[in-house]
């Protein structure tokens, strides 16, 4: 099996390559190969268009009796795409190009025909003026026309660039954007007077909102210290450490009854609408009203002897205590 992959083989020493016979084929065989579309055609049987570049397996052969200088020419055999209709072209050396010969028609280019028309005109001129030298002299005074026509074209048209160039486009482009900051600085302002607008506008209506609010409060308790709740000494703030005094045991089981701003608030006032209201037949007793005082001083009476008599026994203690 190695034998096949090397590139030398081994040939014996009587080896005559002329008793191998030679493969007899014909001149006009087929080779099937892989090209592309050379022009954009139309096939004839079902009206498909093949553009060009499209890739086909085409059978190729040598066209027998056709030459050009030398040059074999080939015909391919392809088929259509959708009906699969025989189509055959075959190469033409003599322009560079292809001739379409069966199955389809070539479809117009005209770029190909403008070149075909002025190789035909170009070939008349040069026969014309091998001929006839007459018409050498007039087809010079034609160039010649025709090249200052050419230009004074192009004269007028550096004129035209010229008048244009003497545009300052840096100029409108400055005047263009300095416009557009006169616009943005109208709008800009004219937003800020509109927000101005609108929050003097909500400053008023909150002004006339608080003085409402204000008034409505006075009218409804003119004399906010007389409704002072008697349990608010409770919640002040208690003194710092450093600064608070020292109190003794029974002060911190019984309390101080000697600050007069702290009893004051056990007292309850009576109003003066009350007085107004009172009947004025009770003024003339006045043993009533003694009564009622001395029957609501009760309990501070009570309080005050209960703390003098703790203070008795702590003193009775602490001299126990020394003894």
């Amino acid at each position: 099996m190695s034998e096949r992959k090397v590139l030398n083989k081994y040939y014996p020493p009587d080896f005559d390559p002329a008793k191998i016979p030679k493969l007899k084929l014909p001149k006009d065989r087929q080779y099937v190969v892989r090209l592309m579309a050379p022009f954009n055609m139309r096939c004839k049987t079902c009206g498909e268009y093949i553009y060009k570049g499209k890739k086909f397996n085409a059978r190729k052969e040598t066209v027998q009796n056709e030459s050009y200088l030398g040059l074999p020419i080939f015909r391919f055999y392809i088929k259509c795409t959708r009906c699969l209709a025989e189509i055959t072209f075959k190469t033409d050396p003599e322009n560079t190009d292809y001739t379409m010969e069966h199955g389809a028609t070539r479809n117009f280019q005209a770029e190909k025909l403008l070149e075909e028309e002025e190789k035909r005109m170009q070939k008349e001129r040069e026969e014309e003026e091998l001929n006839n030298p007459m018409k050498v002299l007039e087809n010079r005074t034609k160039d010649s026309k025709l090249e200052m026509e050419v230009l004074e074209n192009l004269q007028e048209l550096k004129e035209l660039n010229q008048r244009q160039a003497n545009v300052d486009f840096e100029a409108m482009l400055k005047q263009y954007k300095e416009l557009e900051e006169e616009q943005r600085r109208r709008e800009q302002e004219e937003d800020e007077q509109e927000m101005k607008a609108m929050l003097e506008q909500a400053q008023n209506r909150r002004l006339l909102e608080d003085s409402d609010s204000d008034e409505e409060p006075t009218k409804a308790r003119p004399n906010p210290t007389a409704q002072s709740k008697p349990t608010d000494i409770l919640q002040e703030d208690p003194q710092p450490q450093s600064k608070r005094p020292r109190m003794e045991s029974w002060e911190r089981s019984v309390g101080k009854l000697s600050t007069k701003a702290q009893l004051a608030g056990l007292v309850a006032r009576r109003k003066e609408k009350e007085k107004e209201k009172a009947d004025p037949a009770l003024e003339n007793g006045m043993e009533t009203r003694g009564t009622t005082a001395s029957t609501g001083s009760l309990p501070a009476a009570a309080a005050a002897t209960s703390s003098l008599g703790l203070l008795g026994a702590y003193s009775d203690s602490e001299d126990s205590a020394s003894d």
